[in-house]
């Protein structure tokens, strides 16, 4: 199966590397990490094979599954049968009992394109075809992207993964024989050996790569190839290698000629190492490697690869770059200290180019010293520098050495001291990248996952004391971000003071005041090491950098860094970027806009903080600030613009604003309702920012347009927080047209929560400060929501009255989706007491309104309200379509309320037209959105709903299961006839 076979399906999966899902144009169908991607890899797994929803719960929660499993298995499905359906165009997972099948073609699979061609080339194997066996295997292993389902974390699939990259192994082993059979045993050295280091305790690949040298004219490395196996095997498992290894090292010392191919007649004479340079003195300048050195093992298997590869004719350098602490001096010099017998016999050279402090080495300074140690006499050393690096590299001239750079700046000024031939090679560390240096690979030092620094301090102050307290060590690790040098230091102080426990240095770090100050031991300390980066930047960087710890949260967009300095937003991301080539800043991922995202160490931004206090005055400061809540402000602003059509049904005050240049502005918001999601914690954080800084105006303005996200994701707690907040701070300032908009606002989120008494006690007092005021747009806003309390509770005249004074408020502000709402609610006023005529025309001059203003939003709404009066009129098809399209609508922008509404009403449709399973899932769909909103008023219509689906489809405990439920809602909120209907049932069904 080839790979243009892949791509030409509408849909292929892959599991051999990443969860991926491409379409016809190979684009990536984004899958959302967590349960969707856990589930849609399990059913994978099994393509065309009924997998039970029981296997599938067991693969998403293991052994502690909620008491909601099944229906959040339910609604995983739905979403992604929503999503593969809407990119293949006809349903993928079907669902049979007892659980769901993917249906997925050969082709469309690379698990099946691999197993078939492995089989095809074993086949070929089998009829001596070795050409075509090496094809069919080169093709399976191009369809490999990585290790099998990397970033999935549920613990069956990583052990299927584990199956799957041993399969890609054995293939591999396989590829290699039957090129050792074809005679490419040149070109197989440099795979093999790196899979030897990556399997070490593999015999057959050892063999391979034994076999390969040898017929190279290698014997002795083949030979030693053997040895380093051996001493592995003994170390690691107490075995002596296997018969067939034994076996193979025998032929080879006796030179066997059944080792060579069937045209060779001998193999070519290992060649003799005579250089002259082995018996010149080896400088060994490396300071001591550090006894309970962890980790890292990655980065030291590709350190050591690139070191030793064969460079052709160019010295090899390598870069290890990462954060002040992150550790790149101590992995350097552990590399060094284990590549030195065997891939640098000839010395290895060190100095501490000290860039980051005040005082850095001078390349001449670096080659007097290294030129001595090559056993130069001092008076031969020359003067100039370029006489000494000329001297440098000859007397470098074939000798296998190892140069060791550490702590340096700038790549260019690294030249000087670079050797000139293939021989030697260079490891460098530097907190920038060294862009400068050429033909240089970097490796990034990241900080330690959770899991090596747990490893860490076990290691360092032993397995009991972290084994005795497992929550504090790793409470400890995540104060620190896994910075290496902190937990170095954490881990020295604990080990100097046994009576320490280590929740007792847990409270000590706890509070990010003194946190800099306890990461301090000996000459280790946190601050030190990043006040010498930081020392270095140039002034618009080091103020930048202070301004950024006003951010809360540690990643943040570009154009805030233009905020902050009130500087175009170009200018502060060649700033940003000085930041992150000196590793005090992170890329973190790309903005809508294109723009990279930044993002700091935890300590990193401590230090900036404490700078900050130091450096900046307090009116510096707040104005910083007041720049940055003012860009939040514009653009949640102007998303509600393009969501709504305009600044309609929403208030604003009169704070400063920093707006973005409209290129900015159109990329980031290019989808608003997106773009407010992905924002959502820096938003609800500059509520609060603007309220400490004293920043009243923006901040009621802010906590009420952000609105807009909350009703449509039913951030109910984000809702009320915010606006608890912004009410001190007006209250605090006076602000009674500040107060009135909050007012107004929990009114519609006690509204949206069935609390309709706690609803009016916010809304009146809204309406009558408006009033007072004479805001006639605030005023209008108050009657709608007064109006809809008054609807729902039965007084259709009172709400009438009010949503008429409500539409003469909008009209005369201009506000054209306060006016297609109301129309709307009146429309269903009509509706519901039977005239379908003048429901019909207010729902038609509702969304004429709703065209004019270009909002998105409520043209769903009033469609709904159409859904509804199609229904009404038993115009169940057009019913069926029109609310079906508007429930792929609201899925896509992950409109929950939408979802809810929509949904149920769908399932009504559904039912009507005799589509009881279709009506089921719809019901079911709108339970959970119900649930997840907590709206108990709804939620329980919802349940009688689909209880009268469940009787008909035979399913009498659970109908009365959900009866159950919905009788005490029907009670409380006074639904009479609703609480009438469930009773008529249950009796039918029998008790819960």
């Amino acid at each position: 199966m080839s790979q243009t076979s892949l791509r030409t399906s509408c849909l292929v999966y892959g599991l051999l590397g990443p969860l991926e899902v491409r379409d016809a144009q190979g684009g990536t169908l984004r899958i959302p990490p967590g349960r969707q991607q856990t589930v849609l890899g399990a059913l994978l797994l099994e393509a065309n094979r009924v997998v039970s929803v029981d296997r599938l719960i067991d693969i998403v929660w293991e052994d502690e599954p909620p008491r909601t499993a099944r229906t959040q298995i339910q609604i995983c499905v739905s979403q992604l049968r929503a999503g593969l359906d809407r990119a293949r165009g006809e349903e993928t997972i079907q669902t049979q009992a007892p659980g769901y099948r993917l249906r997925v073609a050969d082709h469309q699979l690379d698990l099946t394109a691999f197993t078939a061609a492995r089989a095809a080339a074993d086949a070929a194997v089998a009829r001596c075809d070795d050409l075509e066996a090496s094809r069919l295997l080169g093709e399976a292993l191009a369809l490999w992207r990585g290790p099998a389902l990397s970033g999935t974390t549920s613990r069956v699939l990583q052990t299927a993964a584990a199956q799957l990259d041993e399969a890609r192994l054995s293939a591999r082993e396989a590829l290699a024989d039957v090129g050792l059979r074809l005679g490419r045993h040149h070109a197989l050295i440099g795979e093999l050996t790196l899979l030897v280091d990556e399997h070490p305790l593999r015999e057959r690949l050892r063999g391979q790569l034994m076999l390969a040298l040898y017929r190279s004219g290698r014997q002795s490395e083949a030979l030693e190839v053997y040895r380093r196996g051996r001493e592995t095997l003994v170390e690691e498992l107490g075995l002596d290698p296997g018969n067939d290894l034994q076996e193979l090292e025998s032929a080879i010392l006796s030179a066997d000629p059944r080792l060579l191919l069937p045209d060779s007649s001998s193999a070519p004479p290992a060649p003799k190492d005579d250089d002259p340079a082995r018996a010149a003195l080896a400088p060994f300048q490396l300071p001591r490697d550090i006894a309970d050195f962890t980790g890292r093992t990655r980065e030291i298997e590709e350190i050591g690869a690139l070191l030793s590869a064969d460079g052709g004719t160019a010295t090899r350098i390598v870069v290890l770059s990462g954060a002040a602490g992150a550790g790149k001096s101590a992995l350097a010099v552990h590399v060094a200290h284990q590549l030195a017998e065997s891939a640098f016999p000839d010395g290895q050279l060190y100095r501490d180019l000290g860039a980051s402090g005040a005082a850095p080495a001078t390349a001449e300074d670096v080659l007097g010293r290294f030129l001595r140690a090559l056993g130069v006499p001092g008076e031969a050393v020359p003067e100039t520098l370029d006489e000494r690096a000329e001297l440098y590299r000859q007397s470098l001239a074939g000798r296998r050495a190892l140069v060791i750079l550490d702590d340096a700046v700038d790549g260019r000024d690294l030249n000087a001291l670079l050797p000139g031939s293939s021989s030697s090679a260079v490891l460098v560390t530097s907190r920038s990248r060294l862009a400068g240096l050429a033909g240089a690979r970097v490796i990034e030092v990241e900080a330690f996952d959770a899991a090596q620094a747990v490893a860490m301090l076990r290691e360092v102050i032993g397995r009991d004391r972290v084994e005795a307290e497992p929550e504090a060590a790793r409470a400890l690790v995540r104060l620190v971000g896994g910075l290496p040098l902190a937990l170095r230091i954490v881990a020295a102080r604990l080990a100097a003071r046994r009576h320490w426990s280590l929740g007792w240095m847990l409270e000590r770090l706890s509070d990010e005041r003194r946190r800099l100050d306890e990461l301090a031991h000996g000459e280790m300390m946190v601050r030190a090491s990043l006040a010498m980066t930081y020392d270095g930047l140039d002034p618009d960087a080091r103020r930048l950098l202070r301004l950024l710890s006003l951010i809360d949260g540690p990643a943040f967009p570009t154009w805030t860094a233009a905020a902050l300095l009130d500087m175009d937003v170009y200018g502060a991301g060649d700033l940003l970027e000085q930041l992150v080539d000196t590793q005090m800043l992170e890329i973190s991922g790309i903005d809508a806009d294109s723009s990279p995202r930044y993002r700091f160490h935890g300590l990193i931004k401590l230090f900036a903080r404490e700078r900050l206090e130091h450096e900046d005055a307090d009116e510096d400061r707040r104005a910083a600030v007041e720049r940055l809540t003012g860009g939040w402000l514009a653009l949640t602003a102007e998303a509600h613009r393009r969501l709504y059509g305009g600044d309609f049904t929403v208030l604003h005050g009169t704070g400063t604003r920093w707006p973005l240049p409209e290129r900015h502005t159109q990329g980031l918001l290019a989808d608003p309702l997106r773009w407010l999601e992905a924002e959502h914690g820096h938003l609800v954080s500059a509520v609060s920012a603007a309220a400490a800084a004293e920043l009243p105006e923006t901040c009621w303005d802010l906590a009420v347009s952000l609105v807009t996200l909350f009703e449509a994701r039913c951030y109910f707690d984000d809702w009320e927080r915010t606006h608890d907040i912004a009410l001190e701070a007006v209250r605090r300032a006076g602000l009674r047209r500040g107060e009135a908009a909050l007012q107004c606002s929990l009114g519609s989120l006690h509204l949206s929560r069935s609390r309709l008494p706690q609803a009016r006690a916010r809304l009146e007092p809204a309406a009558a400060a408006f009033e007072e005021l004479g805001d006639l747009h605030g005023l209008a806003l108050a009657r709608r929501n007064l109006a809809l309390l008054d609807h729902i509770g039965g007084d259709v005249a009172a709400a009438a009255e009010l949503y008429g004074q409500a539409l003469e408020g909008f009209r005369a502000h201009g506000d054209l989706t306060g006016q297609a709402h109301v129309l709307g609610q009146l429309g269903h006023i009509a509706l519901v007491h039977g005239d379908e005529d003048e429901a019909g025309r207010r729902i038609k001059a509702a969304l004429e309104v709703c065209r004019a203003a270009g909002g998105g939003r409520i043209e769903v709404q009033l469609r709904y309200r159409l859904g509804e009066l199609l229904l009404r009129q038993g115009r169940l098809e057009e019913a069926q379509a029109t609310l079906g399209e508007l429930l792929e609508r609201v899925r896509a922008v992950q409109d929950i309320n939408g979802r809810a509404r929509i949904a149920h009403r769908l399932g009504v449709v559904e039912h009507r037209l005799g589509r009881t399973e279709a009506a089921r899932e719809r019901l079911l769909e709108a339970l959970e959105c119900h649930e997840r909103l907590r709206d108990e008023r709804t939620g329980a219509q919802a349940r009688l709903d689909l209880a009268e689906v469940l009787v008909e489809l035979g399913d009498r405990h659970q109908a009365a299961r959900h009866l159950g439920r919905a009788l005490p809602s029907f009670e409380e909120f006074g639904m009479t006839g609703a609480a009438g209907r469930a009773r008529e049932l249950l009796r039918t069904v029998g008790p819960v």
